[in-house]
């Protein structure tokens, strides 16, 4: 199905970011500067959902533009649209949604472009070494598929505090092709035993205090790799605050850090060419939109703290 395309019948106005905690967005800025400059009257709408289905409420909609999916429906959402592209069934996560031209909903993701580019852009030196992923929730989906599938990153290492929510991944990735291994590390004396360690980390979890035993050993293992590792890259996908506990870990022991900001804006060409077309979406002044979202990341309370 192709995305839709502008018609002198379009009814399309708001796009929409939708989830638990979306307050603190720093998106709409950039989102509302790219629209402009396309030409569209579209204003981007941070909207608190306390139910998928409210999200869904405002994406069938005839003045439904285009949707963005956070924690916690990028799972749940897949379930009540009218069809899923490639990525989204592979991954097993859907953060962006789009009407395609006959007016279904159909769900994608672009994650694992944020994922990518924020790695790349610090260094490709990582390519085909081991990963390591801390969380197995929606998000760590695609992060697996940025590091498996584009980066050739294997074996790929979780730290989680949950056993069932790895499980559930293990099982949500043996479609993939080749020889991909995802190990649960458990013990510091497991992640001794590794003989290569890992080189790209990525955060996928809220930043909190490690508490219980199970969160107390998630961070020392991390901890472990930072201190003894080579210093590579370490990302964190949440950026509320900007500098979490992972990153200033990180930052301590002498890693490349790299907040989640500039996620959201490797994401841009795909979104725009699935919301409006691949002819407007080349029309995108990328580098202005950078900016943007850079001034709102910096300038904003929310995640600066």
């Amino acid at each position: 199905m192709a995305s839709i395309t502008t018609s002198s019948t379009d009814q399309r106005a708001f796009l929409y970011l939708v989830g638990v905690g979306v307050t603190h967005s720093i998106a709409p800025p950039m989102h509302n500067y790219i629209a402009e400059a396309l030409g569209f009257d579209w204003k981007f709408i941070a909207q608190e959902c306390h139910t998928v289905e409210d999200a869904l409420e405002l994406f069938r909609l005839p003045n439904f533009a285009g949707g963005v999916v956070t924690m916690p429906y990028k799972k749940t959402i897949m379930e009540h649209l009218d069809a899923l592209d490639e990525y989204s069934v592979k991954i097993g996560a859907c953060n962006n949604v789009y009407k395609t031209v006959d007016g279904k909903l159909r769900g994608t993701n672009t994650d694992w472009r944020g994922i990518k580019g924020c790695l790349l852009d610090s260094t490709s030196e990582g390519k085909g070494k081991p990963a390591l992923i801390i969380g197995a929730g929606g998000a760590s989906r695609a992060a697996v598929y940025a590091l498996y599938d584009q980066l050739q990153c294997n074996p790929i290492y979780i730290v989680n505090r949950d056993e069932d929510e790895v499980k559930a991944l293990l099982h949500d990735t043996k479609n993939y092709d080749g020889d991909l291994s995802i190990v649960h590390l458990t013990s510091i004396e497991q992640a001794r035993e590794i003989k290569e360690a890992p080189f790209y980390i990525v955060g996928t979890v809220p930043d909190f205090e490690p508490r219980t035993p199970a969160e107390l050993s998630t961070r020392d293992i991390l901890e472990y790799f930072l201190k003894s590792g080579p210093k590579g890259v370490l990302l964190d996908m949440c950026f509320k605050p900007r500098r979490t506990r992972i990153l200033k870990l990180g930052e301590y022991h002498g890693w490349n850090t790299v907040d989640g900001t500039m996620i959201i804006a490797h994401q841009i060409d795909e979104q725009y060419r699935l919301w409006c077309g691949e002819v407007k979406a080349k029309q995108i002044p990328i580098q202005g939109a950078w900016a943007v979202l850079r001034k709102a990341a910096d300038e904003s309370p929310s995640i600066n703290f």
